[in-house]
């Protein structure tokens, strides 16, 4: 048998090593890639939520009940002890902070599960070759069916409570979508950082908490101290969980800002987010 004849029965797949270095690799075949493997990032998923009992009835129930207490907290020092507003608004400041409580968590859970996809998925990284963006989209879809149970809960509390129900509400999902973007962005920013410097995990928690007290969960948009009105377009929740509230709890629609400053910045989260990790991806091994 001549080497012609052996070169076509057998034709391996050549991996060449080089040296690492920073930069983007050709984005069509990367972001080809990303979608063929969309499944693995699928899989990864459901194995976590599966790990985290999020499927069982119990797991659910934590996952409402966890934000919902929260809210009952946060309402009992804002409204309770601070003795402010009527019974209505008290209500309805209720209804806005289980709506708020409930995006911002979502937010939350898949920026610090993305910031740890990296890190925590090394030995993953080392063994297979795939687009390592994968791991926080995997983080982002695990949010956001852990979010979904809490939606069934805020549609109860929204009727019991006796909201209005408009038409409106039906665009509540756009700035969802800009939120999950905007999460899916600064989940990639901090899950590069994280393989720089390992202690970005011990310092998300307090950037997250003091991030929820400057954007419009614990109060409504418009209720900003005027002092600080002029810096909340700096802030990218203001926008994005402002409309959403507005639409959701109000069945109202936001002001133009909102539009645009959710779009800017989901957009630019998004952008840089994605090239900022795309450009260090073929670094995380040797650095794990």
């Amino acid at each position: 048998m001549n080497a012609t004849s052996v070169d076509e029965e057998f034709n391996p797949s050549v991996h060449v090593y080089e040296p690492h270095k920073v930069g983007l690799p050709p984005l069509r075949p990367y972001f080809k890639a990303l979608w063929q493997r969309r499944e693995f990032a699928a899989e990864m998923s459901r194995t976590n939520i599966r790990a985290a009992n999020t499927n069982t009835f119990f797991g659910q129930v934590w996952l409402v009940l966890n934000p919902l207490l929260l809210a009952g907290v946060y309402y009992v020092l804002v409204d309770i002890l601070s003795g402010a507003g009527s019974r209505d608004d008290a209500t309805a400041r209720f209804v806005h902070l289980c709506a708020g409580l409930f995006a911002f968590y979502y937010f939350s859970g898949a920026m610090t599960t993305g910031a740890s996809s990296v890190v925590g998925g090394g030995k993953l990284l080392m063994n297979m070759s795939f687009p390592r963006m994968l791991l926080p989209l995997s983080a982002l879809r695990t949010a956001f069916f852990r979010f979904l149970p809490t939606m069934i809960v805020y549609g109860v509390i929204h009727l019991v409570t006796r909201q209005p129900l408009k038409w409106e509400m039906l665009l509540a999902p756009v700035f969802l979508l800009m939120l999950t973007v905007f999460a899916a962005g600064m989940g990639m920013i901090f899950a590069a950082l994280q393989v720089y410097f390992r202690d970005t995990t011990s310092f998300l928690p307090y950037f997250v908490r003091i991030w929820l007290y400057l954007s419009p969960v614990l109060w409504f948009a418009e209720d900003a101290p005027e002092r600080f009105q002029k810096f909340m377009m700096f802030n990218p929740l203001y926008s994005l969980l402002g409309g959403w509230t507005d639409l959701l709890v109000r069945g109202t629609i936001p002001e133009a800002g909102y539009w645009i400053g959710g779009v800017a910045w989901a957009a630019a989260a998004a952008v840089i987010g994605g090239l900022f990790f795309m450009s260090r991806e073929r670094e995380f091994v040797v650095r794990l």
